[in-house]
């Protein structure tokens, strides 16, 4: 069973661990779906040490048919992270400019990956600067990491496994946006409107507040609350994989590492024009 100790580090004790001879190696990913790109964020000011790792380009695939923010490449991804200093076995703390999203993201990936000593910063960057600990603007040089990235070591759905779950009665496939998306009423991004059928609607902040999660109890109590019983398989999707990611991580935090993510998500399903499509509410579970 996942603890949060292994999946979460509280900024005071991030500091402690930086002053370390052999410190964790630092990403920052932050990264917006729309708006000013996160490098620029990184740029203005960041932990010291960290290195910008760019979650559309580097930690995900070409968008298509696959999704906006699909499986990388492995090569490509094993590249990325060796540029960015990762070394097998070492610590790595992920941090975002928030909301806990893009870190749940490359954490998400970097397991995938087989590099399980990989923790996401709680709070993100503001919870660093509110702690009144030091940033930098100089981007270091990191010595070349020798990680090797053996992909498939957390869960993974396609359209048709998260259907199956989705239509279980054993099972549930959580989506987990925001519910005027999920009911099919608005779609901002993707060019359908609905959900899978038989997914049950959880949107992200009823589990997670500006990237902090609660207690493990409390996120027990949230997810049995929509259905997902001790033993009963669990999946996650969202638009593009990103936020469900997060809710793969409050998963683990609430014991349930068995989660599955389906990486494609909505942009995946809608790609392929005779999947159906559900509108309305939350079915019974």
């Amino acid at each position: 069973m996942s603890g949060t100790p292994d999946l979460l580090v509280e900024p005071d004790r991030l500091a402690a661990e930086l002053d370390h001879a052999d410190p964790p190696t630092l990403l920052d990913v932050r990264w917006r779906l729309a708006g000013p790109p996160g490098r620029d964020d990184y740029a203005a000011g960041h932990l010291p040490g960290a290195v910008f790792v760019d979650l559309d380009t580097e930690l995900c695939g070409r968008p298509g048919a696959a999704g906006r923010h699909p499986l990388p490449d492995p090569a490509a991804l094993q590249a990325a992270l060796r540029a960015a200093g990762v070394r097998a076995g070492h610590p790595v703390v992920v941090y975002d400019g928030g909301d806990g999203m893009a870190a749940a993201r490359a954490w998400w990936t970097l397991r995938w990956a087989g590099h399980r000593a990989v923790r996401v910063l709680h709070g993100g960057y503001p919870a660093w600067v509110a702690a009144g600990l030091p940033v930098a603007t100089e981007a270091p040089t990191p010595a070349p990491g020798d990680v090797t990235v053996t992909p498939g070591e957390l869960p993974v759905l396609d359209a048709g496994e998260a259907a199956r779950l989705a239509a279980a009665d054993t099972g549930v496939l959580l989506d987990v946006r925001a519910a005027p998306r999920y009911r099919g009423e608005t779609e901002p991004i993707d060019p359908v409107a609905g959900h899978v059928p038989g997914a049950v609607n959880l949107p992200a902040p009823e589990y997670v507040t500006d990237g902090r999660f609660p207690a493990a109890e409390a996120l027990r109590e949230r997810f049995a609350a929509a259905g997902v019983a001790e033993d009963v398989p669990v999946g996650a999707y969202c638009g593009s994989g990103v936020t469900a990611a997060q809710a793969v991580l409050a998963l683990h935090l609430a014991g349930r590492p068995d989660a599955a993510l389906y990486v494609g998500s909505w942009s995946n399903w809608v790609a392929d024009p005779d999947r159906p499509v559900a509108t309305g509410g939350t079915p019974g579970h």
